[in-house]
């Protein structure tokens, strides 16, 4: 189990973690409020609300495991 994408896509069995696409672009608009002089202090700190999970199929058949539906239905 991992917290990135690329290590599942790399075969790891599964990842859950924030979506980093997401993040950057959050991440450039506090960039951007700091270059137009707004203080560090008054941008609020925010958690992320986009997470992806991804299930490596491949991996769990050479592991001689069985994914059930439901949760290949959830996965990104």
């Amino acid at each position: 189990m991992f917290n990135q994408r690329a290590m599942a896509e790399k075969g790891g069995l599964m990842s859950y973690g924030p979506s980093f696409p997401g993040l950057f672009r959050r991440a450039a608009e506090f960039v951007d409020k700091s270059l137009r002089g707004a203080k560090p202090a008054d941008i609020p700190v925010e958690q992320p609300t986009q997470f992806e999970l991804v299930i490596n199929v491949k991996t769990a058949k050479a592991l001689g495991l069985t994914v059930p539906d439901k949760l290949l239905a959830l996965a990104d």
